[in-house]
C-alpha cells in the first residue's frame, strides 16, 4: 500500500507541476492562446480552472502525504511502546564494563646532592 500511495504522490505532483508551469500571474501562459472571440472558454474561465485544478492538486497533494505516513514500513516498534526502531529479535547482549589501567606509582624525585 506504501508503494502505491507513493506512486500517487509522484504523479500528482508532476501534474500539480504542469499545472503551474502552464499559469502565468500576468495573463499570458495557456490561458493567452486561448483570446480569440469563438472559442467556448473565455481567457478567464481557462484561468479559472487552472486555479481550482492547483488548489485541488495541492490539496490531494496534502492530504496523500499524511496517508503514506500511515503505512510507512517499519512502524511496529513504535507502536509497541518501545519508542525505537530497533530489530525486536535482535540479542541483547551487555558489554562488560572495562577497568580503567592501573596508573604506576609515582617515583619520588631524586634529591640533588649537595657537593
Amino acid at each position: 500500500m506504501f508503494v502505491f500511495v507513493t506512486v500517487l504522490i509522484i504523479v500528482v505532483a508532476i501534474l500539480l507541476a504542469i499545472v503551474v508551469l502552464i499559469q502565468n500571474s500576468k495573463g499570458g501562459g495557456l490561458a493567452a492562446n486561448f483570446a480569440s472571440q469563438n472559442q467556448v472558454m473565455g481567457v478567464r474561465k481557462t484561468a479559472d480552472v487552472l486555479e481550482k485544478a492547483t488548489w485541488t492538486l495541492a490539496g490531494v497533494l496534502l492530504v496523500l502525504c499524511l496517508v503514506a505516513t500511515a503505512f510507512t514500513p517499519g512502524r511496529t516498534a513504535v507502536e509497541n511502546g518501545n519508542g525505537t526502531q530497533l530489530d525486536p529479535n535482535a540479542i541483547k547482549t551487555t558489554v562488560p564494563a572495562q577497568q580503567a589501567p592501573a596508573m604506576p606509582a609515582a617515583q619520588p624525585a631524586e634529591q640533588p646532592s649537595a657537593n
